[in-house]
C-alpha cells in the first residue's frame, strides 16, 4: 500500500522487556493483515520479523526489525525492537522513526528496568507513548494488579481503553461504550475517567462537556491524538497476542487513539551554533523540500546488500529522484523499497510521514537526506555510552586487516557499539552494552564474514593529571652524530586545569631565546608525550603549560630537537607537580528483588561504590543507585547474575573521572613501571 496523505499513516514503535511478547504481538498484527497464513513463533524459529539466524537461535530479539501493513484503509508502519538490556541500541535508534512508542508489559512478569528507561526516553523524546498489557490468558496473573502496576510505575496518565472480559478471552470497549461487562473493573467508570482527561486537553470540548455531561464521540476523536501527543493520556490496551485476544482491538485502538505524522511532535532541524544558532520545526508536508533521517542501517544476511531505513519528514521521493547527505553532492537514489521484516519490496513513491528504505547506500544512523545540500542537525535520542569493554584480537594473522572493517560495518548498524586502537597498549578494544552485546558481535562475525577473533579483559582507561604546580622546569637536549648534531633548550612552568579543561599552551617568551618557528615545536613534543602518558602509560589531561625560556643554536637546532625537549621537560614536570591518576566512574542502576538490597549494597562498597539512593519498584523490586569505578564492575553482569540467581538486571553510563586512592595508584604505577622499556 501507498498512502495517499500523511492522515493514512500511523508509525508505531515496540518497546519492553525482553520476554514480554513484542515480536508475537507484531506477528499477530501481520496475520490479521492477512499478510501471513499461519501466527510466526518466536520459539518454534518462524517468526517473519525474528528473520535472522542469531536472533532465531537465541529465540529472542537481537536487532530491530521493520514492517508494515494496512488496517481500514490505514498504512501502520510498525518497528519491532529487542527487550534486553544489551541491545539497547537497536530501541534506541528506533524511536527515531516513531510517532507513538507502544510499551508491551507481561501480565506474568511486569515492568523491569530497560522497559522503564526506553518509557522515560521515549517521553523525554517527545514521542506520544501507550502500553500494551500481554499475556493475558497465563496463568496465576492477577490483571487489576498489573494495571495498577502500570500506573503506578508510569503515572496516572494511563488509563484503559479497553479491559479484558469473558475470563480474558475478549476485551470490553472503554473508549466507545458507556458500559458493559468486564473482568477486573467497571467499563462505565473507566470509561469516565478516560473522557475525563482527554476533554482536559480542549477548552472546547471541556466548556460543552462540563455543561451537557456527556459527548458524542464523533465529537470526541478529533481530540484524543492530541490528548495522547501531550502526554495527558497514555491510553493502555490488553492483549494475548498468542492466542488472538484484543489484537483487532488493537489495531483500531492504534488508529483511534494515536496520531498520524501531521499530529504527532514535530521534528526540528537546528541550524548554526552559539548566536547563530537557529531552529526550525519541520512541517510534515508531501509538498515540501524533502528532508528524511536514517534510523537503521542492515545489511540482508543472504545477498549481503546493505539497507538504510529512514523516516521521511517532509516532501515525497522517487526512485528517479536525486538525493543529497547533508551537504554532499546530490545522486540518484535508484530504488526505493518498504521493508517487512528480511523481504524487501521495491515501491515508486513514498510521501512525508512514511518510512522508506534505500539499498546500496552508505549511510548511517542520523543522516539527513535531502533534496540538496545543506546544513542542519536533527535531535536525536540520548543512546547509552557503551562501557563494557573487550580487547580483541583475530585468531589467524591473515584476518589483521579485515577485523577493522568489520567492526566498522557494526558501527554503522549499531549506535552502541564501538571500537578503538589503544596507543599504548596497541590493543584493539570493543565496547558494548554489556558481556551480551559483544559475544552476539563476536558471533556474527564468525557467522557472516568468517572472521574468529580472540578477547579478553582490556586495560582500565584510567587518566594522568597533577595537583600541583612546578615552575622553571628546563630541559637541555644535546645530539651529535657526525657533522649534524641536535641541540634544543625549554623552560617550561606547568599547572593543572580545573577538570575537563583538556590542555593549554602558552608562549611566554618574550625575544628571541627560541625562534618563532621552533616554538610549536615544544607543544607538538608535549602533546605526543600526553598521548603516551608519563607516571603509568595513560593519556594526560587538564594541565597548563607555559614556555618562558630556552635557547636555541645557530647550526644545530631542528624542529626534532625541540619536540624532544618539550616532551622531557614535560616529563619532568609532571613528576614534580604531584602527579595524579584519574579512574573512570560510572553510575550504576541496580533493579534487584527487595531482598536483594542488603547484601548488593554491601557488594557496592566493598568496590569502592557510593550508594546515592534507593528507588521501590512495584512487584517487590528494588532499584539501587550508586556511583563505582569502572576498574571494579568490568565483570558485573556476571557477579549480578550469581547473587540474584539471574532476577538483577543493571545499567551504568560513564559519569566522570575522579583521583585514584593512594594505594590504588602506586599498585597502577609499580606495574607500568615493571614492565615499562619507554625509556
Amino acid at each position: 500500500m501507498a498512502a495517499k496523505t500523511v492522515r493514512e499513516i500511523r508509525n508505531v514503535t515496540l518497546i519492553g522487556d525482553a520476554g514480554a511478547g513484542k515480536t508475537t504481538l507484531a506477528e499477530a498484527m501481520l496475520f490479521k493483515a492477512g499478510l501471513t497464513n499461519r501466527l510466526g513463533s518466536v520459539d518454534e524459529g518462524t517468526s517473519v520479523l525474528d528473520y535472522d539466524e542469531e536472533s532465531r537461535e537465541r529465540k529472542r530479539s537481537t536487532q530491530s526489525s521493520v514492517t508494515y501493513f494496512e488496517h481500514n484503509d490505514t498504512l501502520i508502519n510498525l518497528v519491532d525492537t529487542p527487550g534486553t538490556p544489551d541491545y539497547a541500541g537497536q530501541a534506541f535508534a528506533a524511536l527515531i522513526a516513531a510517532d507513538t512508542v507502544v510499551l508491551v508489559v507481561s501480565a506474568v512478569s511486569g515492568v523491569h528496568a530497560n522497559a522503564r528507561r526506553l518509557f522515560r526516553m521515549a517521553g523525554e523524546y517527545g514521542l506520544a507513548r501507550a502500553i500494551v498489557i500481554n499475556h493475558c490468558q497465563a496463568e496465576n496473573i492477577d490483571l487489576a494488579e498489573t494495571f495498577n502496576v502500570v500506573r503506578e510505575s508510569f503515572g496516572v496518565e494511563c488509563h484503559p481503553v479497553n479491559l479484558p472480559a469473558g475470563g480474558a478471552t475478549a476485551v470490553a470497549d472503554v473508549l466507545k461504550h458507556t458500559s458493559g461487562e468486564s473482568d477486573i473493573f467497571e467499563v462505565a467508570g473507566k470509561h469516565t475517567e478516560l473522557i475525563d482527561a482527554i476533554v482536559e486537553t480542549d477548552e472546547r470540548l471541556m466548556e460543552g462537556y462540563m455543561e451537557t455531561g456527556t459527548i458524542s464521540y464523533d465529537k470526541l476523536a478529533p481530540a484524543i491524538g492530541q490528548a495522547v501527543v501531550s502526554g495527558h493520556v497514555i491510553p493502555v490496551f490488553f492483549t494475548d497476542a498468542k492466542h488472538d485476544m484484543g489484537v483487532t482491538e488493537l489495531l483500531d485502538g492504534i488508529i483511534d487513539t494515536m496520531a498520524d505524522p501531521g499530529q504527532a511532535h514535530p521534528h526540528t532541524l537546528e541550524i548554526g551554533e552559539g548566536d547563530a544558532h537557529e531552529e526550525h520545526p519541520i512541517e510534515v508536508d508531501p509538498d515540501g523540500e524533502f528532508l528524511a533521517v536514517v534510523f537503521k542501517v542492515t545489511s540482508d544476511p543472504k545477498s549481503n546488500i546493505r539497507y538504510t531505513c529512514a523516516r521521511i519528514l517532509s516532501g515525497a521521493v522517487t526512485a528517479d529522484d536525486t538525493m543529497a547527505i547533508g551537504d554532499q553532492k546530490p545522486h540518484r537514489i535508484g530504488h526505493l523499497f518498504k521493508l517487512r521484516g528480511a523481504d524487501h519490496i521495491e515501491v515508486e513513491r513514498a510521501i512525508a510521514g512514511d518510512i522508506i528504505a534505500f539499498a546500496k547506500l552508505e549511510l548511517h544512523i542520523g543522516d539527513i537526506l535531502r533534496t540538496k545540500p545543506g546544513e542542519g542537525k536533527l535531535t536525536l535520542p540520548r543512546f547509552p555510552k557503551p562501557m563494557f569493554a573487550l580487547a580483541a584480537e583475530p585468531k589467524s594473522r591473515g584476518d589483521a586487516d579485515k577485523i577493522t572493517t568489520v567492526l566498522r560495518r557494526f558501527v554503522d548498524e549499531d549506535p552502541c557499539f564501538e571500537y578503538h586502537r589503544d596507543d599504548q597498549t596497541h590493543e584493539l578494544v570493543m565496547t558494548g552494552l554489556g558481556d551480551e552485546h559483544l559475544h552476539l558481535i563476536r558471533s556474527k562475525m564468525k557467522r557472516y564474514f568468517k572472521l574468529e577473533i580472540e578477547t579478553h579483559p582490556p586495560k582500565v582507561p584510567y587518566l594522568e593529571t597533577i595537583a600541583g604546580s612546578a615552575k622553571g622546569i628546563e630541559y637541555t637536549h644535546k645530539k651529535q652524530s657526525g657533522g649534524s648534531g641536535q641541540f634544543a633548550k625549554v623552560v617550561i612552568d606547568i599547572e593543572p586545569l580545573p577538570r575537563g579543561e583538556g590542555y593549554e599552551f602558552e608562549d611566554k617568551i618574550y625575544g628571541g631565546a627560541i625562534d618563532l618557528a621552533y616554538r610549536p615545536s615544544v607543544d607538538k613534543g608535549i602533546r605526543a608525550q600526553m598521548a603516551l602518558g608519563v607516571v603509568a602509560g595513560f593519556p594526560v589531561v587538564d594541565v597548563k603549560v607555559t614556555l618562558v625560556d630556552g635557547k636555541t643554536h645557530p647550526v644545530d637546532s631542528k624542529d626534532v630537537a625541540f619536540q624532544t625537549a618539550g616532551r622531557q621537560a614535560f616529563k619532568k614536570a609532571i613528576a614534580q607537580a604531584k602527579p595524579v591518576l584519574l579512574e573512570p566512574m560510572v553510575n550504576l542502576e541496580v533493579t534487584i528483588p527487595a531482598d536483594s538490597v542488603g547484601e548488593i549494597s554491601r557488594d557496592i562498597s566493598g568496590k569502592r561504590g557510593q550508594v546515592v539512593g534507593q528507588d521501590q519498584l512495584p512487584g517487590n523490586q528494588m532499584v539501587i543507585h550508586a556511583t563505582v569505578p569502572l576498574a571494579e564492575v568490568a565483570n558485573y553482569s556476571s557477579q549480578l547474575k550469581s547473587a540474584t540467581a539471574g532476577q538483577g538486571s543493571y545499567m551504568m553510563e560513564l559519569s566522570h573521572y575522579e583521583p585514584v586512592p593512594g594505594n590504588v595508584q602506586q599498585q597502577i604505577v609499580a606495574s607500568y613501571t615493571a614492565t615499562d622499556d619507554d625509556e
